[in-house]
């Protein structure tokens, strides 16, 4: 063989390589930014509310209406990204969501402030589930798309980690402005790097036709519930304000059903996607481990705070050896992925996961000190459960077709997202009513659960196939 015939695979390899390792960066930039956004704020609302005269009631709503609107969008925006193409939709969600991430920057009253959020939080809903979509039909090979998951759930675990002491350190340097201001060149980069980089290829094949009213019912449906669940901490489960979104969102969720099953020509939600066996299981321990943990940092905040005295700024920074964590669990995980299989990886994450949780419980029932507490508890259940989320994004999204991997990632990151809701609200509803030992030994039963759940339904080394 030849010279020439040897150098021209080789030139095509690493061009490959370099388009590859593109989309990785950009996806971890839009992951990065989203997550982000979700814990900088927090600490921001005490300002926020001297500055523009936020009521009490009104200023939780400062992160509610992101919350909202990002949830009850992200399957909506996982199937824009088929339908309409993955650079498109990468581009436009990225800039919706830094011009109004700039826009809650410049509010000058509350009414401005939480309608620019609630339009960020639509942004974040277009934008995520395309970061996903683009590396699960970018990386092919098995070990290759475990290592890319790895980095992409890394970074989005840092995001989440340097949240709350970059906004604390921000609100107090330069003003809660520089919180929403301070990314916005970010949403920059991501726009100029899709048109330079995504290939038009990436734009996705089909021409499927978007289900514009089953998109408008399962948004609304999943906002009524989403809403519903997050008023229980403040009203109670048999409140009219939260029994009313409740039954309208669940009513709007079964006509959504229907629909899809006998009405629409182009379901936005095909019944066929749940005939994958890795779909229907790995979306099921995502929400047993949605409902554990991702309530954890915020209740963690809270016990350091309330009951060992920390200030916003040394709670956050409290926090970082369970966020150095998350990330070196999020890293380890394509590893552990390709190594053990998605299945046994899962069940060994959430059980890791599950004996933290358990450890931190039994921590505070003792009144353990910070070093035993966070430390050493606060680092098992960091690692385990970050390191879960990576072989359960492989199996939720393996083996589909291309033409419907952005309505995967979106069904994965709605299931995400309201179990994080749904797990807030009831593991806060423990912390009040029997303390936070008795909240984290909550979550260490639903880690608990999520592991038992993988072990007996999600397949270990077989592949099976779309139907439909």
């Amino acid at each position: 063989m030849s010279a020439n015939a040897t150098a021209a695979p080789q030139a095509g390899d690493r061009r490959r390589w370099e388009s590859q390792r593109w989309v990785l960066a950009l996806a971890c930039i839009g992951s990065f930014s989203v997550i982000m956004d979700a814990t900088i704020v927090s600490v921001t609302l005490p300002d926020l509310r001297a500055d523009l005269g936020f009521s009490p009631a009104a200023l939780p709503w400062a992160v509610n209406a992101y919350t909202l609107a990002f949830a009850g969008c992200l399957l909506f925006g996982g199937r824009c990204a088929d339908v309409f193409g993955r650079r498109r939709i990468m581009l436009v969600g990225m800039g919706i969501f830094t011009v109004a991430r700039v826009a809650v920057g410049l509010a000058g009253s509350p009414a401005f402030l939480l309608v620019a959020r609630a339009v960020q939080g639509v942004g974040g809903a277009l934008l995520m589930p395309v970061t996903l979509s683009m590396l699960t039909t970018t990386f092919v090979e098995p070990a290759a798309r475990a290592r890319a998951l790895a980095l992409w759930s890394a970074v989005g675990a840092a995001g989440a980690a340097s949240g709350p002491v970059t906004g604390g350190l921000l609100t107090q340097m330069a003003g809660w402005r520089w919180v929403f201001f301070v990314l916005a060149p970010l949403g920059v980069v991501g726009m100029i790097g899709a048109i330079l980089v995504l290939p038009r290829q990436l734009s996705g094949g089909t021409r499927a036709r978007l289900d514009v009213i089953g998109a408008l019912l399962v948004t609304a449906g999943i906002t009524g519930v989403v809403l519903a669940i997050m008023r229980t901490a403040a009203a109670g489960w048999t409140d009219r304000t939260v029994l009313g979104p409740l039954l309208a969102g669940f009513a709007l969720l079964s006509l959504f059903t229907v629909h899809q099953t006998y009405w629409a020509p182009d379901p936005i939600l095909p019944p066929a996607i749940f005939r994958l066996r890795t779909v229907r299981s790995a979306n099921a321990v995502m929400f047993l481990l949605g409902a554990g943990f991702l309530a954890s940092p915020v209740l963690l905040s809270l016990y350091l705070q309330d009951v060992q005295g920390y200030s916003p700024l040394l709670a956050g920074v409290g926090y970082l050896p369970v966020g150095a964590a998350m990330v070196l669990g999020s890293r380890s995980a394509g590893w552990l992925s390709v190594r053990l299989g998605p299945c046994n990886a899962t069940i060994l994450c959430c059980t890791i996961g599950a004996a933290g949780l358990a450890c931190t419980a039994a921590c505070i029932a003792l009144h353990a000190s910070y070093p035993w507490t966070v430390l050493l508890s606060g680092t098992i259940l960091g690692y385990g459960t970050a390191a879960a989320f990576t072989p359960l994004t492989i199996a939720a999204t393996d083996n589909v077709p291309s033409a419907r991997s952005g309505l995967a990632a979106g069904v994965l990151n709605t299931v995400r997202q309201t179990s994080g809701a749904v797990g807030l609200a009831a593991l806060s509803a423990i912390a009040l009513a029997a303390g936070y030992a008795a909240s984290f030994a909550a979550s260490a039963a639903c880690l608990a659960a999520a592991s038992l759940v993988a072990m007996l339904t999600m397949p270990r080394r077989e592949r099976d196939t779309l139907v439909g």
